[in-house]
């Protein structure tokens, strides 16, 4: 007779008490899932306590700045906020609307980010890297031939945008010495610009002009006719009616189709505005780092600044120079940095900037701190848009900062020559005109006489007249042979 413990008296094997305590673990795990299954989640929230002008203030959340929030109304809408500083226990959010409807005590729930996940095998896979904390919006070859907000949102009733990408609002500015040097010229479709003020791709330049001397019909053909992949339209803080004027007139059909237009007009909220400059420069880096040449339109860079220095105000930052508080100062550059070239190899981001000169004020302090960052500036004057030529562009006071090391010798000695002649015409043109000046006294005075009328048609040049470098290079020549 056997005495394996095992056996029973009947001679039937009993299973392990192992099996029985796996049985009934898995049974209670069975049973908390089906409670989890039907249990409301909690969720922190905090409560509006005040709202003042442009500001909502909130208690009872601890969230950093740039965090996203979303404030329920009773009308089953909602408000997008986001967190702008804080004082003590108190959040400053800054709404993305409108706050009507938020009444004392609304609740604001924290929003989190929506990543987009590693590869898998990846080292960083599933945790969270740093440079993926914040908001992303959507970006990619789904936004080309599309105008959205900017907050990702269609504004052209095409539907929804099937982006399969997403990038994050806010990233830091690659390392400058990881950047590819500036050695390839851009041609622009400008014969002023292509022949007297090279630019090379991957350069920065910003474009300074008081309202109504044309700048929105030199950047719409420098859009048209500059040679890039990708085109990356911003309208920041500009008027509604100029954002469908772009896209259907200045921008065209045919500009349309390779462009990625984002548009926040001066009635949208100073977040909205600062958001969508924001999203602007993101989606020019997903192309760049896609090995694409990328050029960036941003109308304007003033209005970005302005949009800044509400929020600052807002949330109480001292004034500093002309009204701009120094955070102004601070997010400029920031913005800027952004965009330039990448790695050797790789893409390049080639940005114009238009800059709002008060009361043609070249000393403004945003046109001032724009012209300290940049990688050079075309001014547009109003006594040449007032005389009918355009475009507008002032040669003695605009400069190219690396057309020195892109161009050829030959080419840079005649943009000299050009600008020392206009330059003389001009300082003597009083003069001229009442007839006090005796030809031969100068002459340097002289050939500018001659050739003033020749260099005035070299600068001018139509909407819809199109000068290849060559062709701009060509010319220049030509008007000193």
């Amino acid at each position: 007779m056997t005495t394996d413990a095992s056996l029973n008296t009947s001679g039937v094997t009993s299973p392990p008490a192992a099996d029985f305590a796996t049985a009934r673990w898995r049974s209670y795990l069975r049973d908390c899932r089906e409670i989890l299954g039907i249990a409301e989640t909690m969720q922190v929230s905090g409560r509006v306590t005040r709202v003042t002008g442009l500001v909502m203030e909130a208690v009872g959340l601890k969230l950093a700045v740039g965090s996203a929030c979303t404030i329920p109304l009773s009308n089953g809408s909602r408000i997008e906020a986001e967190v702008v500083g804080f004082d003590n226990e108190r959040l400053f959010l800054m709404p993305q609307s409108d706050v009507d409807g938020v009444v004392p005590g609304s609740r604001v729930f924290p929003v989190e980010a929506t990543l987009s996940l590693p590869r898998p095998g990846s080292v960083d896979h599933p945790r969270r890297r740093p440079s993926d904390r914040g908001r992303h919006l959507p970006v990619g070859n789904a936004l080309l031939g599309r105008v959205v907000d900017g907050a990702g949102r269609p504004l052209d009733n095409l539907g929804p945008l099937n982006a399969d990408a997403a990038a994050p609002l806010s990233v830091r500015a690659a390392n400058p010495l990881g950047r590819a040097p500036i050695s390839e010229t851009l041609d622009t479709g400008v014969r002023a610009i292509n022949a007297l003020l090279t630019v090379g791709r991957g350069q920065r330049m910003g474009l300074f002009a008081g309202s109504g001397v044309g700048k929105s019909m030199l950047l719409g053909m420098m859009a048209r006719y500059t040679s890039a992949d990708v085109i990356v339209v911003g309208l920041i803080g500009e008027r509604g009616r100029e954002v469908k004027e772009f896209i259907e007139q200045i921008l065209g059909e045919d500009g349309l189709k390779r462009s990625a237009v984002v548009a926040a007009p001066a009635d949208n909220p100073p977040l909205m505005r600062l958001q969508a400059a924001a999203y602007t420069t993101a989606i020019a880096e997903h192309f760049r780092d896609q090995g694409l040449n990328v050029l960036l339109i941003m109308d304007s860079l003033t209005r970005y600044a302005m949009a800044q220095r509400e929020i600052a105000l807002a949330i109480g930052e001292p004034p500093a120079t002309k009204g701009y508080p120094p955070s102004v100062f601070a997010k400029l550059p920031a913005l800027v940095e952004r965009t330039g070239n990448g790695r050797p190899g790789g893409g390049s981001i080639t940005a114009f900037y238009t800059v709002l000169t008060e009361g043609d004020d070249q000393q403004d302090p945003i046109a001032d701190s724009a012209r300290a960052i940049l990688d050079g500036h075309i001014v547009l004057n109003r006594t040449l848009a007032e005389a009918g030529h355009y475009p507008a562009i002032d040669i003695e006071q605009s400069i190219s900062r690396v057309m020195h090391s892109i161009t050829s010798p030959e080419q840079g000695a005649l943009a000299r020559r050009l600008k020392q002649l206009t330059s003389r015409y001009q300082r003597s043109r009083d003069l001229i005109a009442v007839g006090a000046y005796t030809p031969g006294n100068d002459p340097m005075l002289d050939e500018a006489i001659a050739l003033y009328p020749k260099i005035e048609r070299f600068l001018q040049q139509g909407i819809h007249e199109r000068s290849l470098m060559n062709e701009s290079c060509g010319q220049l020549a030509a008007l000193f042979s």
